[in-house]
């Protein structure tokens, strides 16, 4: 994925497809602290233990006809690339939270991309979800 707006989406419609009714999208970039941070969290089905671990093998997918699930193995790769850290946590039946950070001045750190358009067409192609987009500018340390 070449910008960090499609690894949005691709999370996005994952959570969609696990029976979330509220998706909530957070990024904060953080210029005097050097940090993006990117956060999403769902109330979907959740993982269990057994496939949270899996789910950041890239061969692994739960997504039947497919033999690869490179979107959250490509996050988290992206995220270590550029001086950052990735945090899943879920839970059976309470939901799921993605949390990604990127040293904004990393050569390595991906583009934002159109983050806008990425949420008016989930919203457009999604209009039963709740979806919640917060982007906070942090420019004053």
């Amino acid at each position: 994925m070449q910008d960090l707006s499609l690894h949005i989406l691709d999370i996005v419609e994952n959570s969609f497809n696990a029976g979330s009714s509220r998706i909530d999208v957070r990024i904060v970039e953080d210029r005097p602290g050097n940090l993006l941070t990117l956060e999403i969290s769902d109330n979907g089905t959740g993982m269990d233990e057994s496939t949270l671990r899996k789910v950041l093998d890239p061969f692994y997918t739960s997504k039947p006809g497919k033999r690869v699930g490179l979107g959250l193995p490509l996050l988290a790769q992206a995220a270590r690339e550029a001086g950052g850290r990735f945090v899943l946590e879920s839970r059976p039946e309470g939901g799921t939270r993605v949390f990604a950070t990127f040293e904004i001045g990393h050569p390595d750190r991906k583009p934002l991309g159109d983050v806008e358009g990425i949420v008016q067409m989930l919203r457009t192609t999604h209009p039963e979800i709740e979806l919640h987009f917060e982007y906070e500018k942090r420019k004053k340390p």
